[in-house]
């Protein structure tokens, strides 16, 4: 399998442009957490985030999903904030829904699953945090509207 290569940096960071809507998988409740720390950001800086996580009714006040297929509505994004050996059953959702764009967080490397979804045509972006990649194009300020 050949070496994976996040695309341009004017490709990512137009993906953030037009972006509205962000799934995160894997959002955990516990504020000390990763992920909800980068969601809370998310927030703040405009996005909707819905969460998927199952077992809890909320997170950030969102309505939390089991998974991507419950979600009723189309998201923009898919954020992953799990373990590297379960992205594979992400992006076989996240292609099942018609998420245009896929992200695996920083820590998160699974070449076969990014390869799949290149190949499903999703813009695949991995090993990389989106909120550090927000804060280097735009700094801390909300997004336009």
């Amino acid at each position: 399998m050949p070496e994976f290569e996040n695309p341009p940096e004017e490709e990512i960071r137009a993906l953030l442009e037009r972006v509205r809507t962000i799934a995160v998988v894997g959002l955990s409740p516990n504020p000390g957490r990763p992920s909800h720390r980068v969601a809370t950001a998310l927030k703040g800086f405009g996005y909707r985030i819905v969460p998927v996580r199952p077992a809890v009714a909320t997170v950030l006040g969102e309505t939390a999903y089991p998974n991507l297929r419950a979600i009723p509505f189309a998201v923009d994004l898919v954020d992953v904030f799990r373990a590297p050996e379960h992205v594979g059953p992400v992006v076989e959702d996240a292609i099942a829904i018609g998420a245009p764009a896929l992200w695996l967080q920083e820590g998160v490397v699974n070449l076969q699953a990014a390869q799949r979804a290149r190949d499903a045509r999703l813009f695949v972006v991995m090993d990389r945090c989106v909120y550090q990649d927000y804060l280097a194009f735009f700094g801390a300020r909300p997004r336009a509207r």
